[in-house]
């Protein structure tokens, strides 16, 4: 199993890496989802993630998450082939988390190889584009 610590992580290169992993049957946990970060204007960043979430029908979807360890989830989902029964089954080897819990307190994390100090642009926290959803704040 290995472990990956979101804190500082640019979501879209991190989510890339967990999806290559899963699809060779690897078991991914992603601990502090709520630090991981979307590159760009962050008002750009906020409408686009809105839009993604109130678009489609209350009863029929799409179905957009606003908690930070789903969109997490989501984001790796769209990276596999999820038509097909390899990546669904990848895709139930993944759990994420926000913060980190008990269990894995003291463990050794991963981190991947671009970290968000290396960014010249402007950046957010995927946490505050939760909030700006309406997801209730649990970290």
């Amino acid at each position: 199993m290995i472990i990956y610590d979101a804190e500082n992580q640019v979501l879209g290169r991190l989510c890339s890496v967990i999806a290559k992993k899963l699809l060779n049957g690897e078991k991914i946990t992603v601990v502090n989802c709520e630090k991981a970060v979307l590159a760009g204007r962050p008002k750009f960043t906020q409408e686009k993630y809105l839009h993604k979430y109130s678009r489609g029908d209350a009863l029929k979807g799409p179905f957009f998450p606003k908690q930070p360890e789903r969109i997490v989830r989501r984001t790796v989902r769209g990276m596999l082939p999820w038509d097909r029964t390899k990546g669904r089954n990848a895709y139930k080897n993944l759990k994420t988390f926000v913060g980190i819990p008990s269990e894995l307190q003291g463990k050794k994390f991963e981190k991947t190889a671009f970290d968000a100090s290396r960014l010249t642009c402007n950046f957010m926290y995927l946490g505050d584009v939760a909030l700006a959803m309406g997801a209730k704040k649990r970290w």
